[in-house]
Parts: structure tokens; sequence; C-alpha cells
């Protein structure tokens, strides 16, 4: 996956936003302003960061030359997946929403369901 069309997928997800919380040349993707995807615009960086679970994100890094620990980010919950690396782009969309679940996971019961995205959270991670 190249920049774009990680945005675009990260968009893609309900009520998903983005901003530029560290300047104009890094793009955040959120959820309820839980940040899920952190990536430069300027090409800086040839990776994008994602928060995951810890253990899944050791899992990854073991498996995967290209998925390194989150840079600039907390090392436990968060990676580095490099756009062009080992990672195949099916996987890398599912870790954008894997990612994308962990941040709307911690918001508020209250802020889950005035965004209408509880029901689609459970449901999917409950693999239905």
């Amino acid at each position: 996956m190249n920049i774009e069309e990680v945005r675009v997928y990260g968009l893609g997800l309900p009520q998903a936003t983005e901003r530029c919380p560290f300047g104009p040349d890094t793009l955040s993707l959120e959820i309820g302003g839980r940040m899920f995807c952190l990536m430069t615009l300027d090409g800086e960086w040839d990776f994008f960061n994602l928060k995951v679970d810890p253990d899944y994100g050791l899992e990854l890094r073991e498996r995967y030359n290209s998925i390194q620990p989150g840079y600039h980010q907390n090392k436990k919950h968060w990676i580095s997946v490099d756009y062009y690396g080992d990672v195949p782009e099916t996987l890398q969309r599912e870790l954008i929403f894997h990612s994308y679940c962990q941040a709307a996971r911690k918001l508020p019961k209250k802020e889950q369901q005035r965004l209408g995205i509880t029901e689609f959270i459970n449901t999917k991670l409950n693999g239905e």
C-alpha cells in the first residue's frame, strides 16, 4: 500500500477523521479523537504507525522484517509498518482495521454510542 491507499482505507472506516496535530507534514487518522494511524506527508517516513495489542505486536515483529516497534511511539502499543515491505497488502488493511478497533474500544461507551460505532466494533471483534 502507499500513503494515499492507507489514508483512503483508514478514512473509510466508520466515523474516522484526519488531522495534523504535530504540524502540516504529519497526518493522524483518528476515531473519536484517538489516534489509530500516523504517517508523514512529506515522504520522510517510508512507513506508517499503527496501534496494536501488545502480544499481537510482538508476534508481528517476529514474523515480518518490515514491522518494527512504533517510531516515536510507545513501543509496546505501536508498530511501524513499511509501505513496501514483506507485509501483504491484505494484512496491512487488517492491521489498519485492528488499530482502529484498538483505539475505538478505548473510547468511553457513551462516546462509542454517540459515534454510532458500538455495534460495528462488537460485531467485527467477535468475528461476525
